[in-house]
């Protein structure tokens, strides 16, 4: 079964390139967090500078739908989802952690 290539329109790598220069956080967690490799944000922040986002001869990005206008970016989605999973996990480790202090107090004494 052969692999299909992902595409990201335009829009995306603009977004992904700026939440990796603005957040002050390390390019492997942005790029882990919206599922990319590091190389890939580099090669859209260079081809950004550039000018040159889209390759030549490359087919347009397709036409989207307006969206609201307080709809978050895709990015940033990305980034909320990655935080409430940590928060998550955080708060099920306590959960099991006081399962066990519940169950070693109510032991009763011999």
């Amino acid at each position: 079964m052969a692999k299909t290539r992902r595409e990201f329109t335009a829009e995306f790598k603009r977004e992904a390139v700026a939440l990796w220069e603005t957040s002050g956080r390390p390019q492997m967690e942005i790029a882990a967090e919206l599922g990319l490799q590091p190389s890939q944000l580099r090669r859209w922040q260079r081809l950004l500078q550039q000018g040159q986002l889209e390759q030549p001869g490359s087919p347009p990005a397709p036409v989207m739908v307006a969206k609201a206008p307080a709809s978050p970016a895709p990015a940033d989605l990305a980034a909320e989802n990655a935080r409430l999973r940590r928060e998550l996990e955080r708060a099920r480790a306590e959960r099991d952690i006081l399962k066990k202090a519940i169950g070693i107090f109510s032991e009763t004494s011999r």
